[in-house]
């Protein structure tokens, strides 16, 4: 599919009918586009679109590059940030003169809410290089959203791993279940800092670019912004990666206590009833001279004897702090 949109006034329009006013277009957005999608395109603009195989490539060399006078720039970007498991895929952004190409197969929001926003308020969208701008200014600002509902998730998960307001402590089940919370924070934080980084060496990138292209000092200075504030976030998603990591220690380090805790109780216990059961395997052997076989109080006293055995031991734990 391909989604084209027009510039007038600093505001986005869409361009329902993108062949017949193509000159119009400013923003083009290929979205899980065609072969002959893409062939239409390189043969309207000059230039090679990069194919998913392409886009998914690591190497700064293929992801950041310019040719026949275009930039290509990829970035890695999540979609689906509302639960905790976001698809995360490549998105390419190609400045190819005054326009701007995006290639994308999936639906990051900023891609929703940017075009709705910039249809209904100046965004200053003039150029291809001023929506580029605008547009990862929108990621950027979903990215932090997303980053500080992780950042309040890991604080409530942290306040019920040491906070437990006299009520009962925490059984192993609620461990399990705390413990894979902390796995899917983890894994979401781990991959916004992924996309973060991606993003800060897309805008450094783009910074030469803008240099070449001596584009305005407004829009050098949103650049930098946009570098410092994508700078501050990777700080930020660090943070909060090693909170996870924290956290995921000291939930582990409450299961060895509660573990520990069990285990001394069957060790007490174990230690409590060892006299009553000698006890009661010395009156158990069959011997023919056992005095207290034959007196009328034996039973009692030997069941007495028993109880007081396991309670000596019993308070002794107790005023040792044992228990």
């Amino acid at each position: 599919m391909i989604r084209g949109f027009a510039c007038e006034g600093g505001r986005l329009q869409r361009v329902d009918e993108i062949t017949s006013h193509f000159d119009h277009v400013t923003w083009i957005d290929l979205v899980d586009p065609t072969g002959a999608e893409e062939e239409e395109l390189e043969h309207r603009l000059g230039i090679n679109i990069p194919t998913r195989e392409e886009m998914e490539e690591i190497e700064i060399s293929s992801r950041l590059y310019q040719e026949n006078g275009a930039a290509f720039m990829t970035a890695t970007l999540p979609a689906q940030t509302d639960g905790d498991d976001p698809q995360v895929a490549p998105v390419t952004f190609v400045l190819a003169g005054q326009r701007l190409i995006t290639v994308r197969y999936h639906e990051p929001r900023a891609f929703k809410t940017f075009p709705i926003r910039s249809e209904k308020v100046a965004t200053g969208c003039e150029d291809g290089e001023s929506i580029l701008i605008a547009l990862l200014e929108a990621v950027v600002d979903r990215l932090a959203d997303v980053l500080e509902r992780a950042g309040q998730d890991i604080d409530r998960i942290s306040r019920g791993v040491f906070q437990h307001n006299g009520a009962k402590p925490t059984r192993s089940h609620d461990f399990q279940k705390v413990l894979e919370e902390i796995g899917r924070k983890g894994g979401l934080t781990s991959n916004i800092r992924d996309s973060l980084v991606t993003l800060e060496r897309l805008v450094g990138f783009l910074g030469h670019v803008t240099t070449q292209r001596k584009s305005g000092k407004d829009l050098r200075e949103r650049l930098k912004t946009l570098s410092r504030d994508v700078r501050s976030l990777t700080d930020h998603s660090s943070f909060l990666s090693q909170k996870i990591t924290f956290l995921l220690d000291a939930t582990l380090g409450m299961i060895n206590i509660e573990q520990n805790a069990i285990i001394k109780i069957f060790s007490v216990a174990a230690v409590v009833f060892l006299p009553p059961t000698l006890i009661a395997s010395i009156y158990g052997m069959n011997f023919e001279v056992m005095p207290e076989l034959a007196w009328l109080l034996g039973y009692p006293f030997a069941i007495g004897l028993m109880i007081l055995s396991a309670i000596l031991p019993y308070l002794y734990f107790k005023r040792r702090g044992w228990l």
